[in-house]
């Protein structure tokens, strides 16, 4: 009697990055012949790529980490194998707390997703635990940490999880600003970025793919190049990214505000296929709050930087990220953080409240918010961008614009939805386009009829 093939389900949480990994542990354990399945109740293995950024990503994988022994012990899965940034921060913890975890992988040790996994998954029997160097003894849980790498882990061989038309591209590892709130330098080591070539080769393969949006990623996008080559290299990238055949948009994600030098902004203003979309996390722009946070970057700096922006690049978009409550933020300093945001008015703005993270230097500040006035003050000043974003899209009404097709609204013949280049995936808004001839991952012309809320209604 002929043996299936072993089955795996991968449940990714987090960021694009940690989807990345999560793609190309799927790839692996692809070309080692296992199938991957939509759902783990019935899979011989699920992955669970975790996320340990702040307090409610901890949870969730938690959560999530729980729900997985539950199915194990009712003998529907039989084996948890816990990796990502979660699995790097707690390490040998979680098998204290999850004593049914089979395996766990830090965030470095990704590509040996298959040895943890037991082999092939050629239909044998899976041995209890793998044997050799990887394994910490013969009777214990198989746990890897090997330290960061440079050049970071390459990505090709990838089996993606997104969009057939829409893919991640991560072109660095790891990140040097130790901003005092932030942890991710403890989980992902310092910034290692990928050479040019592997880059190139990586974007090559997505596009023979299909690929038609690709979307830059890195903990800190301005700051490549400088690691290796002691200098900003971003916008030499993006010009060879520019040429590659098949790849119609380039959009730019977590760029922070140093290093956006005057041949970055040319490059992008110039390029044929780069969006004008640059995403642009600046947390706060009091400059003693800025300080407490080291960010390095001052108000003054900032509003020069916007001023360069707005000035050079056409149709321009920006998004950013704002922090409220931070350890020592009075009220003035909150209320001119609201006035900056009313006045430069951001295409797009996302804002949380300051969690405390254990290990991190914003821990030990002085001056902490209480809770309620935390998360009351990122209320506000969404509100305060709920307006502002409503009043740009409206202006878009009777406009032509591209958008890229992403499905068909179900039930809906000629219906579809989609995105602009001032719509990133996941993080923004929409627009639903009705037309003939449509189909997902094709750009089109479109002429936008109405505006609703953070969405919006167009023809073909």
């Amino acid at each position: 009697m002929k043996n299936h093939a072993a089955t795996f389900a991968l449940i990714s949480l987090g960021c694009p990055k940690n989807l990345v990994d999560s793609e190309k542990m799927a790839g692996l354990l692809d070309q080692a012949g296992w199938r991957m399945v939509a759902e783990p109740d019935g899979a011989d293995l699920v992955v669970v790529n975790t996320c340990g950024f702040i307090d409610v990503a901890r949870t969730e994988s938690y959560q999530t980490i729980e729900e997985m022994l539950q199915l194990k012990r009712l003998g529907r899965l039989r084996r948890v194998i816990v990796a990502g940034c979660l699995a790097e921060r707690d390490r040998d913890q979680l098998f204290e707390r999850f004593p049914g975890v089979d395996y766990v992988l830090g965030v470095f040790a990704r590509d040996e997703i298959v040895a943890a996994a037991g082999g092939k998954g050629d239909g044998s029997l899976l041995p209890e635990r793998p044997s050799g160097r990887l394994a910490q003894k013969e009777t214990a849980p198989f746990s890897s940490y090997p330290p960061p790498c440079s050049p970071p882990l390459s990505d090709t061989g990838r089996r993606r999880l997104t969009l057939p038309h829409v893919a991640y591209l991560k072109i660095a590892e790891g990140c040097n600003r130790a901003c005092s709130f932030c942890s991710i330098p403890k989980m992902r080591g310092p910034y290692a970025g990928k050479p040019i070539e592997e880059i190139i080769d990586e974007a090559e393969e997505l596009a023979a793919g299909g690929v038609k949006e690709l979307i830059l990623i890195a903990q800190d996008t301005t700051f490549y190049g400088l690691d290796s080559d002691g200098r900003p290299r971003l916008a030499d990238l993006l010009r060879r990214l520019d040429d590659v055949r098949g790849i119609e948009w380039i959009r730019l994600m977590y760029l922070y505000p140093m290093h956006v030098t005057d041949e970055l902004i040319e490059t992008i203003a110039g390029g044929r296929k780069i969006l004008p979309y640059l995403d642009i996390p600046l947390q706060h722009i009091n400059d003693e709050v800025l300080k407490r946070m080291r960010r390095r970057v001052g108000r003054a700096e900032t509003e020069k930087l916007i001023d360069r922006l707005r000035e050079r690049i056409d149709l321009l978009v920006l998004r950013t990220t704002m922090m409220t409550g931070f350890p020592g933020e009075s009220e003035a300093q909150f209320e001119e953080l609201i006035e900056f945001v009313r006045r430069r008015r951001f295409e797009r703005l996302g804002a949380f409240d300051f969690r405390d993270e254990p290990g991190t230097p914003a821990v030990e500040l002085d001056g902490g918010i209480p809770e309620d006035v935390r998360i009351a003050r990122r209320d506000r000043l969404m509100a305060v961008q709920q307006e502002i974003t409503f009043a740009y899209n409206a202006s878009r009404v009777g406009k032509r614009l591209p958008a890229i097709i992403d499905g068909r609204v179900p039930g809906q013949k000629h219906a579809f939805v989609g995105r602009r280049y001032a719509d990133a995936p996941e993080v923004d808004g929409q627009v639903y386009v009705t037309g003939e001839g449509l189909e997902p991952g094709k750009i089109v012309d479109c002429e936008v009829v109405t505006a609703c809320g953070y969405d919006l209604i167009a023809v073909a």
